[in-house]
């Protein structure tokens, strides 16, 4: 069993690891959000995935150890949560110590994460807003009523006329 707290712990402190390497990268995502520079995000969104990745083989290997634990203990792993084996730890406290950090670590780790991905949300989300209103202000600029609109002649003098760059027909 020790070498199994051993794994998780270890499991833990690199799930965490990689978590505070997304964290870096969602603040860097945020300045290129803010500048507009959709190349870095693009890169950005690259590593991400890498990091991602990573993060499903430690949630993986985790979810083994666990399962390993489970019939160390005769418990199906379904019942068997960090949470749950820290207060199985009671009368090892040096062990309950050592999982109590890791597990309060990862937890804060992944609100940071949760902070930083929802502060990114409203960014993409205030540019399509904004990217929506020049498209509605562009087509209304395009489809403009000519009221009022005459040369001496009593023609109409509508300074917007003909087609704009967007192809609607598509």
């Amino acid at each position: 069993m020790a070498s199994l707290m051993e794994d998780l712990l270890e499991v833990l402190h690199t799930e965490d690891e990689e978590y505070q390497k997304l964290i870096a990268l969602s603040e860097k995502k945020t300045e290129a959000l803010v500048s507009a520079d959709v190349q870095n995000i693009q890169e950005i969104a690259q590593q991400e995935q890498d990091i991602v990745e990573v993060i499903q083989r430690c949630e993986k290997k985790c979810d083994e150890v666990i399962q390993d634990m489970g019939i160390v203990l005769g418990r199906d792993m379904q019942e068997i949560t960090v949470a749950g084996l820290i207060d199985m730890l009671e009368k090892q406290p040096e062990e309950q110590k050592k999982l109590q950090e890791a597990y309060d670590n990862l937890l804060a780790t992944a609100r940071l994460m949760k902070t930083s991905n929802e502060k990114n949300k409203l960014l993409v989300d205030q540019a399509l807003e904004m990217v929506e209103f020049d498209l509605t202000l562009f087509r209304s600029l395009r489809t403009a009523p000519e009221t009022a609109n005459y040369s001496k002649d009593a023609t109409s003098a509508s300074p917007v006329k003909g087609t704009g760059r967007f192809d609607q027909k598509q």
